[in-house]
């Protein structure tokens, strides 16, 4: 048997694709996918869902004119086999690491991306507005947007939709159904429909049938249209999208690359109104091992081609995303009233272990973030106790909600903020940086934030405890520092801090996941001969007054740090401090957060050092400002 030649080694962007023969994408496909199997081996990431695309994305840059056609990979997990076959794949194997590749779709990165995806759901409101925008310039080109079931659970999805279907506009939209069942197995008459739903001869046909309709008595015109109706929606599933105003097509093999080609390029050709294409793929598919998991294989470490098996984390210390899960089992041991709510993400946040033992008590309420968090206010209303795990990053897709619906009616919702801080290879767009300004500001909100894992447990038990009004805890991503753990949370003070060292001549005054770099900068400032107190101050609000005003009295330098951006903790401490006028004189003051940047993916203690919020740089910042106040230190800043 003759060996074949590679072919994806002649594709450096999908112009390169176009030139082949059809039946020469098969080949295309499966080289695609051991390509980014191998590639993800290396560096980890997301696998399962861009295994699940590959056909498709081969499919629809040989039938769309990319990149003057736009398309649009929604979330951007599947978008790998795209990134390979759109000029990077010299580069694939840095994809999520320093300087390299982002794991989703980036402006800044190709002009193949042309919106960049990293949340959820967004994909058809960005090409409903590129659509639009074609129109209004006179151009032709198509939008194509590919979304996944999971994101279409989201409102905003619906919401654009709507829009579009109210508009006309002619937008093409790919559901990438690999999970719910939206409809049945697909088979080779489904295959036949969709290619003649997506025909000209049959888009003809059934505008001819309308206009008829319309030219009949009112009451037999919209029964006709109700019997046309019917019928489509009895043969496709589509009612749905077309009462959105969609036109339907599919369902569809997604992994048939005969199947996938005649219906694109059949609404590519087509001048009518918006489209959705309903594609059915596997996630993991073409990979056994991932077929095999219960997740597909979504995001994985670095692991064995062979066997599947993948790099295990050397820590002994216990994750702090597990630590909130275990400290809310027990309070929920003790009180029937807790529940918890997730958006889309049991097993990121805990609430997969919390479910396994209350699953009566759980409740996924999929990619929707905004209803979550309405749904936990009236939870509230009922004398429930209701935890929302939710991604620091995420919970910004619900802000009105929790300024309505929880804060403005002092709601007791507790939020627990997983993913605080930097993150990593999932880089700007999954960085917990700015849930500390943008709840510390709220009225009636007490937040508080998790030095270690012990204190975690700690506020997981405070948060159930406290029934006055809305409480958010945040937490980092990863293992905790092996701190000593306590059977079952302590009940904190609500604002108060703690005194972790005791020093005399500088404070450092830490709030949340940097206690430890204080600790260590504080054994290296003593080195040099500074005396120095480390506070752990828990709350960022209410802020501890009194710890705050003694740390600046008994103190010459004052530095507070926190992993999050500008307008936070800091914030509050010197509006504390000036409050009672002790910005006017003595203490000098400094606050230390993220710099006012987006820092890209890097291991999280390169991003942390980018973000001037390691030891080293807290050590720096002490020296600069002893030279600034003229303290006779006998340092320079350039001596740290």
């Amino acid at each position: 048997m003759a060996v074949k030649t590679p072919l994806l080694d002649g594709i450096s962007t999908p112009a390169d694709l176009r030139r082949l023969d059809k039946k020469d994408l098969r080949q295309v496909a499966d080289e695609l996918r051991a390509e980014m199997i191998d590639a993800v081996s290396v560096t980890g990431g997301h696998l399962g869902a861009g295994l699940g695309v590959v056909e498709l994305t081969v499919a629809i840059h040989y039938v769309f004119n990319t990149p003057d056609d736009r398309l649009i990979w929604d979330v951007g997990h599947q978008a790998y086999p795209h990134k390979i076959i759109t000029g990077r794949r010299d580069r694939i194997r840095t994809i999520r690491q320093g300087g390299g590749l982002s794991g989703f779709t980036k402006r800044a990165e190709s002009e193949y991306d042309p919106f960049g995806t990293a949340h959820s759901s967004t994909s058809i409101s960005a090409g409903l507005g590129m659509a639009v925008g074609r129109d209004l310039s006179g151009g032709n080109n198509n939008v194509i947007a590919v979304i996944g079931d999971g994101a279409m659970s989201a409102g905003m999805a619906y919401e654009a939709m709507n829009n579009a279907g109210g508009m006309n506009s002619r937008l093409i939209v790919i559901l990438n159904d690999n999970d719910m069942s939206i409809a049945p197995p697909v088979g080779a008459m489904a295959a036949y429909l969709a290619r003649l739903f997506s025909g000209r001869a049959y888009q003809s046909l059934r505008e001819a049938g309308k206009n008829l309709a319309q030219k009949l008595p009112k009451a037999l015109e919209i029964g006709a249209l109700r019997a046309e109706e019917f019928a489509r929606g009895m043969v496709t599933g589509g009612t749905l999208f077309e009462e959105l105003g969609f036109y339907y097509v599919g369902p569809i093999d997604g992994h048939n690359i005969d199947h996938l080609l005649p219906v694109l390029s059949n609404v590519r050709d087509t001048e009518t109104g918006p489209v959705i294409i309903h594609a059915r793929t596997q996630k993991g598919k073409g990979y056994a091992p991932a077929e095999a998991s219960a997740d597909k294989y979504h995001g994985v470490s670095k692991f064995n081609v062979i066997t599947g098996e993948q790099a295990k984390a050397t820590s002994n210390a216990p994750s702090y995303t597990k630590v909130f899960a275990q400290g809310l089992i027990q309070e929920a041991r003790q009180d029937d009233r807790i529940v918890a709510i997730t958006a889309a993400m049991p097993s990121g946040t805990g609430v997969d272990l919390f479910g396994k033992e209350f699953p009566e008590r759980t409740f996924d309420v999929g990619i929707a973030e905004q209803h979550g968090v309405t749904f936990a206010a009236g939870l509230a209303t009922e004398g429930m106790k209701p935890f929302a795990a939710i991604y620091s990053t995420f919970l910004q897709r619900a802000y009105d909600q929790v300024v309505h619906d929880v804060a403005i009616q002092n709601l007791p919702v507790r939020f627990a903020m997983d993913r605080a801080g930097l993150v990593g290879a999932d880089g700007p767009t999954h960085a917990g940086s700015f849930d500390l300004a943008y709840l510390g500001c709220l009225p009636n909100f007490v937040v508080m934030a998790a030095g270690d894992e012990a204190e975690l447990m700690h506020m997981v038990r405070t948060a159930a405890a406290y029934d006055d009004g809305p409480i958010a805890f945040r937490y980092p991503r990863g293992e905790g520092i092996g701190v000593d753990m306590p059977e079952r949370g302590e009940l904190l003070e609500i604002g108060r801090g703690r005194i972790v060292k005791e020093g005399t001549k500088v404070a450092l005054l830490s709030l949340g996941g940097r206690l430890q770099h204080a600790l260590k900068a504080a054994e290296e400032l003593e080195s040099r001969g500074l005396s120095t107190t480390v506070a752990d101050a828990r709350f960022a609000k209410p802020v501890d007054t009194d710890l705050v005003l003694r740390l600046a009295r008994e103190h010459e330098v004052m530095i507070t740090v926190e992993e999050a951006a500008i307008g936070g903790f800091g914030s509050h401490v010197l509006y504390t401090l000036s409050q009672h006028g002790l910005l006017d004189h003595g203490v000098a003051v400094r606050t230390m957060v993220m710099r006012d940047i987006f820092i890209d993916q890097d291991k999280p203690e390169a991003m942390y050092e980018e973000a001037g919020l390691d030891s080293a740089a807290i050590v720096r910042r002490v020296f600069e400002v002893l030279e600034r106040s003229g303290a006779r230190t006998g340092l320079r800043a350039s001596d740290a």
